[in-house]
């Protein structure tokens, strides 16, 4: 089968690799969406954080935002998944450990990471093979192009959740990106008055288009009373300006990763009695994304400027233009295209 494969930074093809087996535990998914992102492009460039700490390795294949129909199943598997529509998460816990065992099989210390980490090839490839109990299934209403936007989508739940955000309420959503929408989009749903702030004028021209009319840059940010503030952004210095603007007794969810350190200055977390909250990965919010969609409370189908083919990956994660391409921030991928 075909796969897109990174073998060193700004070094891909796609390649021609053997067709995974449905081990004992495990399905084969035909993959039809798969999402780009940012983690994606820190591994093209070589700069993600796992490859310097032992997690990750050249060569790798990518890919954690993925929908497509289970086509075989292993020893051991309910038969009633082949043929399904899903998606899958993304952090797979070894289901043994104390943080496994308490529903957070996301941070377990020896997870393994679909597409990011060692040992579990990612779904930039014509199949990808997952474990059945990592699979959620997709209903009707939730299409392949839907389905890998539940991923992002639960992480951005999980954000807007954490803001705790509801009617008579202002949030500001520092980053209009894919997580930054998809976060705005849910506080919206839960009813809050929604800001957002970037540095472009067409990120934000973007974002007034989906309905977001309380769009600022860092210099015209006025001087309002925000509830909560979710730093969503990979720009260093906001997570400092977070806390800053947020109101006393607020909340502020750090959800963005920055390429160097942060500093937050946590005296001004305790006298403004803030309550601050990172978060990481979309699992304990895959369930609830989907009902979402389904239910259409959401519609991130918007954010998806283009679709190309495994062969167009490796210029879109240089940053190349797609032709055509709306003015979403998410490309997608499907790899059976040519």
């Amino acid at each position: 089968m075909r796969a897109f494969v990174l073998t060193g930074p700004g070094e891909c093809a796609v390649r021609e690799v053997p067709v995974p087996a449905a081990t004992p535990g495990e399905v084969v998914v035909d993959v039809e969406r798969v999402g780009v992102c940012g983690t994606d492009v820190e591994f093209f460039t070589g700069e993600m954080a796992y490859l310097h700490e032992g997690h990750s390795s050249y060569p790798m294949r990518l890919g954690h935002e993925w929908a497509g129909t289970v086509s075989a199943v292993g020893e051991g598997v309910d038969p009633s998944w082949l043929g399904r529509r899903v998606m899958g998460d993304t952090m797979l816990g070894d289901r043994t450990c104390r943080r496994c065992l308490r529903g957070r099989q996301h941070v377990c210390e020896r997870r393994q990471e679909v597409g990011i980490r060692d040992g579990r090839p990612g779904a930039l490839a014509e199949k990808v093979a997952v474990p059945a109990w990592s699979l959620h299934a997709l209903p009707d209403p939730v299409d392949a192009v839907l389905g890998a936007l539940v991923e992002p989508g639960g992480n951005a739940l999980r954000a807007a959740r954490a803001a705790d955000a509801g009617p008579g309420d202002r949030a500001l959503v520092l980053g209009p990106g894919t997580i930054g929408l998809l976060t705005a989009m849910f506080l919206r749903a839960a009813g809050a008055e929604v800001h957002l702030m970037g540095r472009t004028d067409e990120s934000l021209a973007f974002a007034r288009d989906l309905g977001f009319e309380h769009t600022w840059t860092e210099a015209a940010l006025p001087d309002l009373p925000f509830d909560a503030v979710v730093e969503a952004s990979n720009a260093a210095h906001l997570p400092a300006l977070a806390l800053d603007v947020v109101e006393p007794a607020g909340r502020v969810v750090y959800i963005g990763l920055a390429g160097s350190p942060s500093r937050v200055d946590t005296r001004a977390v305790a006298l403004k009695d803030v309550t601050a909250v990172g978060v990481l990965s979309a699992s304990p919010g895959l369930d609830d994304t989907i009902a979402a969609y389904a239910a259409g409370t959401v519609d991130p189908r918007p954010l998806v400027a283009a679709t190309v083919g495994l062969a167009g990956v490796g210029a879109v994660l240089a940053g190349e233009p797609v032709g055509g391409a709306g003015p979403g921030p998410k490309v997608h991928v499907d790899p059976r295209l040519p």
